[in-house]
């Protein structure tokens, strides 16, 4: 790993602080929330565009610091050390991994593969320590992540064509 410059950090500071705001955004606009914590969410917008910016290492990083803020200010809710893994850590790191998978013109596919490997890992989550059959956790996962998918996949391209010039 190359050293970090104060550049970077600078920038990946930004990025984890932009994360906790669309995270805190998400919440107060409650455009859609289920009963036990999953919700429409900006935030992995964020960490998105961290990895796209910053390159996959910076963006994994990122990705886990912004776990440890949200812990921090108290929006994780969890119920053991499992639970903190597969819902928070491992769910929302894996966006900064997106920078390793191709884009198509603007169908940025590190946006769909990492929201897959999010699925997964709260899917996992609701079947190991909720005792949820597998069918019924995915479901329900997946009611919030589509949308969100969807929204990162028009707004990631699109910031991201736009910054281009700037970064």
């Amino acid at each position: 790993m190359k050293k970090l410059t104060t550049k970077t950090l600078s920038i990946m500071a930004v990025y984890c602080a932009l994360f906790v705001i669309l995270d805190r955004v998400s919440d107060s606009l409650n455009l859609f929330q289920m009963a036990s914590g999953g919700k429409l969410n900006f935030g992995p917008i964020a960490l998105l565009m961290c990895s796209y910016h910053l390159g996959w290492k910076n963006g994994l990083l990122v990705g886990i610091t912004s776990v440890f803020l949200q812990l921090a200010i108290g929006s994780v809710k969890f119920y053991g050390i499992w639970s903190f893994l597969l819902d928070y850590l491992i769910a929302y790191s894996v966006y900064g991994l997106a920078s390793l998978f191709p884009n198509w013109k603007y169908f940025y596919s590190g946006v769909l593969i990492t929201s897959a490997l999010r699925l997964l890992s709260s899917t996992l989550s609701g079947t190991l320590l909720w005792e949820t059959p597998l069918w019924a956790s995915l479901v329900y996962n997946a009611s919030y992540m589509i949308p969100t998918t969807i929204c990162a996949i028009i707004v990631v391209p699109l910031l991201c064509e736009r910054l281009k010039k700037v970064w």
